[in-house]
């Protein structure tokens, strides 16, 4: 899950040293797997618009994915659901509709909400310097906290290099603060302010900034703040230790390379994303958060408005995508865009977003796909949001 990522981590080259084992054991346990069209995949969950199941199709039988789910939510609140491909490739199991996944980055919208909230009740200045927060915490080559403020950091504009790209071998746990001294050992990619680059370093401050204030774990907020005020019944911020996934959920899958076998994925501790990349949730329940954010059911407008003052996004997005303070706005074929976060942990890729209108898509499938795969996705999203 690391390769840079915005909505993009990717596995690759995380997991050598002494993933050469595990992913023999693993290959062996799942069959000869290897890239290209898996098993003709299970009928879809539900009627719809045909372009969307073929979509889902295309993303199984052309690309590969194990497991493609989506789900729809028009102007008028009812929702479609959609599944291809099998939920577990060593059983054939099929896809759980509106089954749970790690949503990697869309996690990062979570973490600036709850920063919002407390910008929106005075506790933290948008434009204050993070020193303020956590005094001396921010040291480095290029690196100063009492020059970097707390919009760069959900802005992806404070400088700050990605931490995700030193992580060790090891699978394990991590607490925020070695993922952060990895990230103060190199020097500053650019002067806070100057430029736009994707770091997790950003959202791990921004989630230790959240946690200093309030004096709560930063999951109990996002639980109190979000989940449960809007009604998230399948979303939550996963403890320490907990490598399991809650509740119905396809198997995620890990590629070592483009026609490698797939191996088994779903229980890798997901802690080294913590702020930036933690969270377990459902395509429906995406769709509700995103709704609700635009709706103004979780920030007071003022603050709406700043997590909606964007900047131009390069990669890992789309062409035309910018970024605001945790959430990126798409251009739509059809006119308009739709304001989102993608998200990618080793194992699942997420993405979609929400309408002005009350229209919302959210498109996941079960191995962290390529280029090609994610404008696919993309494709996707954006055919469910212009039907």
């Amino acid at each position: 899950m690391r390769e840079q990522a915005g909505e993009r981590f990717r596995s690759s080259g995380r997991w050598s040293g002494r993933r050469g084992a595990v992913l023999a054991a693993a290959a062996v346990a799942l069959g000869v797997l290897t890239t290209g069209a898996l098993a003709p995949p299970a009928a879809s969950a539900a009627t719809g618009p045909v372009s969307v199941r073929k979509g889902l199709h295309a993303l199984v039988h052309t690309e590969g994915v194990p497991a493609a789910l989506a789900s729809v939510r028009g102007r008028g609140g009812r929702t479609r659901t959609y599944t291809a491909g099998v939920g577990d490739v060593a059983t054939g199991a099929k896809v759980p509709r509106d089954g749970q996944l790690r949503i990697g980055s869309s996690t990062k919208t979570f973490t600036a909400v709850v920063v919002l909230q407390l910008v929106g009740e005075g506790r933290v200045g948008l434009d204050a310097p993070v020193d303020r927060y956590l005094p001396g915490l921010l040291r480095g080559n290029g690196i100063d906290g009492r020059r970097i403020t707390v919009r760069q950091l959900l802005q992806q504009t404070s400088g700050l290099p990605n931490y995700s790209n030193y992580l060790s071998d090891d699978i394990r746990s991590y607490d925020p603060r070695e993922l952060l001294d990895l990230a103060l050992r190199h020097k500053a990619d650019f002067a806070p302010g100057t430029r736009w680059a994707y770091s997790n370093t950003n959202y791990l401050v921004a989630g230790l900034i959240a946690q200093r204030v309030t004096g709560h774990p930063l999951a109990e907020e996002i639980d109190r703040r979000v989940v449960r005020r809007i009604g998230l019944r399948h979303t939550y911020f996963p403890a320490p230790g907990e490598v399991t996934i809650r509740e119905r959920h396809p198997r995620g899958y890990f590629r070592e390379a483009a026609g490698a076998p797939l191996v088994d994925a779903t229980e890798w501790d997901p802690s080294w994303a913590w702020a930036a990349g933690q969270m377990v949730s459902t395509n429906s329940d995406l769709n509700r958060f995103f709704s609700a954010l635009l709706a103004g059911r979780l920030l007071p407008k003022a603050q709406l408005d700043q997590m909606r003052t964007t900047v131009p996004a390069g990669y890992p997005f789309p062409a035309g995508a910018r970024y605001g303070l945790g959430l990126v706005s798409t251009p739509l074929s059809c006119g308009g865009v739709y304001w989102g976060h993608g998200g990618s942990m080793t194992g699942y890729e997420t993405r979609g977003g929400a309408t002005e209108d009350g229209r919302a898509a959210a498109v996941a499938v079960t191995v962290q796909p390529g280029r090609a795969t994610a404008r696919l996705m993309d494709g996707v999203v954006d055919t469910a949001l212009c039907r």
